[in-house]
């Protein structure tokens, strides 16, 4: 599922990961253990396709995720421990985010949105706005 081949990240004259060869079959849980400052974060990064590899290669179900990071990525899902949007987004404004994030179809977001937020019993707290793209869907 995940193969990384002579992976090695270079940030000027610091060598973040070096030469890093791994392979993870799918269905299996893997942990990236190490002090800080090991490169394990820009690993994933790597993998991820958020950062290029300064050499090496990244593949993600048979995919080089250099080439293509899109397709890449659909295979992947990946949270940071320090999540990089606004913290005073609404409900509806972070699920509208990953909407668009994911490709969803304008159209279509005002809808799923209502969806997941009846889905999780939060429409009381009355999250989504008032607009009519959101009345209408």
């Amino acid at each position: 599922m995940i193969h990384l081949r002579a992976l090695r990240k270079q940030f000027g004259g610091l060598v973040a990961v070096n030469n890093l060869d791994l392979i993870i079959p799918r269905g299996e849980i893997y942990g990236l253990i190490g002090p800080n400052g090991a490169g394990k974060t820009t690993t994933i990064r790597m993998m991820c396709g958020l950062l290029s590899p300064t050499r090496g290669q990244v593949e993600i179900a048979g995919i080089d995720v250099t080439a293509e990071p899109e397709r890449a990525q659909q295979h992947i899902g990946y949270l940071s421990d320090f999540f990089a949007v606004y913290d005073d987004l609404k409900v509806w404004e972070y699920l509208d985010y990953f909407a668009r994030a994911y490709k969803m179809p304008d159209t279509a977001v005002p809808k799923r949105i209502r969806e997941v937020i009846s889905e999780v019993n939060l429409e009381v707290k009355k999250l989504i706005p008032s607009s009519p793209a959101f009345r209408a869907a």
